[in-house]
């Protein structure tokens, strides 16, 4: 029988759990020995059957006391298995009484020590382990990682060499999948130690002899992918991420088709929020494997908060191919409910970004009910419930995650405010908030939560502890720029000055239906909303992002027409036409989200900074700024995770940033007041708390409805909330929030520098004012009548005050080609194309210019468009067709 025994060890030792399992049931059936129950129960275990797995272990229990010592530590196996530590370590300080040099019970003592987060302790008897049987390499392996953890690199060093040698002796007695596993485990832990040590060159140099081996077919691709992959993360987790970058695409470049260096790469780019990168590579890989369901999977949730369309093509072709997989030995039935799953899951997901809920919800439950512990449609609708005010079931859901993966669940249920009693749970957060990722050494997310869940048990300083870390680890990827953002407002004032709006008094839509919310973030504009969207002719529309939509609009038409210029310096060339056609577009969005609605909020906070836009657009818009305690504002960003990739909200991770923001804001109001005195309502956050019904009541005279009392039910109100206050408008009127700063008033010292720092943006000494808008679109279209003298004073006006106008010049040009003054025009149109080279256009009329005057060598030389077709028959000046059809969309209105 001892025989028996040591070979089921033996199978034990090498993880191969069915053959352990077959032969125990063997045994156990021909002997009924009670020293196989241990083991049998552990391969249940191990194979996942759970069930079988209890009841094996009930049933060794009953003959414990026949136990030899030897099986006493197996039954100890099963104990850590099952996670009944204190059993596993009273058999383990049994044997170990009884047998001090018992090399297995020592290892699996250390197990327990370290499940118990006594790593010295582990390290001691793992030490032990190892010295008795170095042949034990999982022992050894265990003992580095705990060295590496201490940062005890020299012992590190000398536990893996001692490992190295071990496994070279005992390589042939072991099957080639477990040798293997071992030795890559063990180069894992090499590069580790190397990163941890600063000692890139050592670890790179590794990998190029690594990369050699490759092209020789002395190792495998998937090997040498591990371990790049691997070194490439490390380097991430320890915020190097651009030599990450690095590694990863020189390697890319002699393997280009492989998509698991594309996929990692690709989330190196998301993580840093450089996701148009991100979502190329995904795109090359699909090039690679076009029915890859995965990888659409992937680009539909990579694009998902970008562009919507590309999401949801993707998620719709992810579906599309999951549906028509067929059962064969590649893809067995449960691989294709998998990602038949997975592609319905990331359809739901983008129609629930897009706000189709109820179809999201179908979605999402056709799901769970095919898969009841699929985490991410689990996720996805708690998320989406959470959204639309179901706050109890989404709670429900997320207990459902937390039994699955109680990372993720007690992450969700903080969010949904469902604090964990037990502080040994945040301790595990904290814990897993630190492991190293590709974000880098911390998960900011886990440490907001962390810090939220600190506040609420009163340990303020521990509270922002966590803040203070997961806003470092966050602002590390935002390219915010506090100094440019204060030249951009005092740009904006500048530009919308009161004598703009004296000389352009024709200009936007006569309307009230936008009523604006604006104010610093966490001011309390989602409160607000919530308050008068409750009235039956008001629509809460949300953050709609219109307004900054225009202004990049504007950004791009100056871009394309090459006039130096940008928002908002070129508001003042906008003609009446054309402000009316921006601000109708608005209105007709606003419109089909609640045509029967007298008024549509849009509350996005930033707007504060385009309210002149707002007013240009539509004069007679009721705007309310939202203010509060400027302290309780900074402190509520700074304890908000916004989960920012984009410099947008990048000033809410620092706290002078945060002060200086907050200055910004206080000047860019004071000139809104002064420039539309009575247009703008301004209400106070702390008042409308403390007097709801007072402030309810002014906000709806000066938008100009009757009063309604439902609006004192705002929490109430069935309505989705996406922004960070999902959960606070889903309460009645509570004052917790008020003077939140006193807890933290000594970590104030950077807000208040920023805040009271003198507010000194850059001269101003670039931007034009054009007495009249319009010279470059009234042109063209006098250019299409065949006024010629005409457009060319309109153009010429133009460049009389802007003489880098590249359309103008482009223009001018034309005119002059039709006029028959070649030269000059090929003159004027050279100087347009050497300040905007990527307009193809205007490439080839020049071409065809220089055709017409013999200059065949600069017309051959012009990387066009023309050069690559059929050779055009040459026009005749007096033909008037010179110009292309691009002069109509330099006219066209935005």
């Amino acid at each position: 029988m001892n025989n028996s025994l040591r070979l089921l060890r033996k199978l034990a030792d090498q993880q191969q759990y069915s053959e352990l399992r077959e032969l125990s049931q063997s045994i156990w059936h021909e002997t009924q020995d009670p020293a196989v129950l241990p083991l049998l129960a552990l391969s249940h275990g191990l194979l996942g059957d759970t069930l079988q797995a209890e009841q094996t272990f009930e049933q060794a229990q009953l003959y414990q006391t026949e136990l030899d010592l030897d099986s006493l530590v197996d039954l100890a196996a099963v104990c850590i298995l099952m996670q009944q530590l204190d059993s596993a370590v009273a058999l383990l300080d049994h044997v170990v009484t009884q047998q001090p040099e018992h090399a297995l019970a020592l290892a699996r003592l250390g197990q327990c020590r370290m499940h118990e987060e006594n790593a010295e302790a582990a390290q001691n008897l793992f030490k032990q382990a190892f010295e008795l049987e170095p042949q034990r390499i999982a022992v050894a392996i265990l003992l580095i990682h705990l060295q590496l953890d201490d940062s005890h690199y020299e012992a590190a060093q000398a536990t893996l060499h001692q490992a190295y040698e071990a496994l070279a002796q005992i390589s042939a007695e072991l099957p080639d999948g477990l040798n293997q596993q071992h030795l890559q485990q063990l180069q894992d832990l090499q590069i580790r130690l190397w990163v941890e040590q600063q000692e890139y060159a050592f670890a790179e140099r590794w990998l190029q002899e690594q990369f050699a081996a490759l092209q020789q077919d002395e190792i495998s691709k998937a090997d040498f992918i591990h371990r790049l992959s691997h070194y490439a993360q490390l380097l991430a987790g320890h915020d190097l991420h651009q030599q990450a970058e690095e590694i990863l695409r020189e390697y890319l470049k002699s393997l280009p088709h492989n998509i698991s260096l594309c996929m990692q790469l690709s989330e190196l780019y998301q993580v840093q929020g450089h996701f148009v990168q991100g979502i190329n590579l995904v795109r090359k890989a699909l090039k690679l494997e076009p029915d890859n369901i995965g990888l659409w999977v992937k680009l539909a949730l990579i694009s998902m908060h970008r562009f919507e369309g590309k999401a949801r093509h993707a998620a719709q072709k992810a579906v599309a191919l999951a549906e028509v997989l067929q059962p064969n030995e590649a893809h067995p039935v449960e691989a294709i409910s998998l990602q038949q799953a997975q592609a319905s899951n990331a359809l739901a997901m983008v129609e629930s970004q897009e706000q189709n809920f109820e179809l999201a919800e179908r979605m999402f439950r056709k799901i769970l009910i095919e898969r009841k512990n699929f985490i991410p449609a689990l996720q996805g609708l708690a998320q989406q419930q959470m959204q639309r005010g179901q706050i109890d079931e989404a709670i429900e859901l997320f207990e459902r995650v937390k039994q699955l993966d109680p990372i993720k669940g007690y992450a969700g249920l903080i969010n949904a405010r469902r604090f964990p009693e037990d502080e040994s749970v945040l301790d595990k957060l904290a814990k897993a908030a630190k492991m190293p990722s590709l974000e880098g050494p911390l998960c900011s997310g886990l440490l907001f939560q962390l810090a939220a869940a600190w506040e609420k048990r009163g340990d303020y300083p521990q509270a922002f502890e966590f803040a203070k870390q997961a806003n470092q680890a966050s602002k590390k990827f935002l390219p915010y720029d506090a100094k440019a953002h204060r030249n951009q407002c005092a740009r904006i004032r500048y530009g919308f000055s009161k004598a703009l709006f004296e000389h352009r008094r024709e200009h936007g839509v006569q309307t009230t239906l936008p009523v604006f919310v604006v104010g610093m973030p966490r001011s309390g504009t989602t409160l607000v909303e919530q308050i008068i969207a409750s009235h039956s002719q008001i629509f809460g529309a949300g953050e709609l992002g219109l307004i900054p939509q225009v202004a990049q609009g504007l950004n791009r038409w100056e871009r394309h027409v090459g006039s130096g210029r940008s928002y908002p310096d070129c508001v003042d060339d906008l003609t009446p036409e054309v402000s009316a056609g921006i601000a109708n577009n608005i209105l007709k969005e606003m419109q089909e989200l609640a045509p029967d609605a007298k008024h549509v909020v849009d509350k996005l906070p930033h707007n504060f900074e385009h309210i002149g836009l707002i007013k240009f657009l539509f004069p007679n818009a009721k705007i309310i700024s939202v203010r509060r305690d400027p302290r309780d504002i900074a402190i509520s960003n700074y304890f908000t995770d916004y989960q920012a990739k984009h410099g947008g909200m990048g000033f809410a991770y620092d706290l002078t940033d945060i002060g200086e923001q907050l200055a910004d804001h206080n000047l860019m109001m004071h000139h809104w007041q002064q420039l539309f005195t009575g247009d703008i309502l301004e209400v106070n956050y702390e008042n409308v708390v403390d007097e709801l019904e007072i402030h309810a009541r002014k906000m709806l005279q000066f938008i100009g409805v009757e009063w309604e009392p439902q609006v004192l039910d705002f929490n109430k109100l069935d309505r989705t909330v996406k922004t960070a206050s999902v959960w606070q408008v889903r309460q009645p009127i509570y004052k917790s929030s008020k003077a939140r700063w006193v807890r933290y008033k000594d970590y104030l010292a950077p807000l208040i520098k920023g805040t009271n720092a003198k507010c000194q943006p850059d001269p101003i000494n670039d931007m034009l004012s054009l007495p009249e808008p319009g010279f470059l679109t009234n042109g063209v279209e006098l250019f299409h009548q065949g006024d010629l003298d005409g457009a060319e004073l309109r153009f010429k006006k133009m460049l009389h005050h802007n003489p880098e106008h590249a359309a103008c010049l482009y223009m001018t040009g034309l005119v002059y080609l039709q006029k028959g003054h070649m030269q000059d025009g090929i003159a004027m149109i050279e100087k347009a194309l050497a300040k905007v080279p990527w307009q193809q256009e205007w490439r080839d009329n020049l071409q065809r210019a220089y055709r017409e005057v013999g200059e065949h060598d600069k017309a051959n030389k012009l990387d066009s468009k023309a050069a690559r077709r059929a050779p055009l028959e040459k026009t005749s000046i007096k033909d008037n067709e010179y110009w292309q059809d691009d002069t109509a969309q330099i006219g066209e209105p935005l």
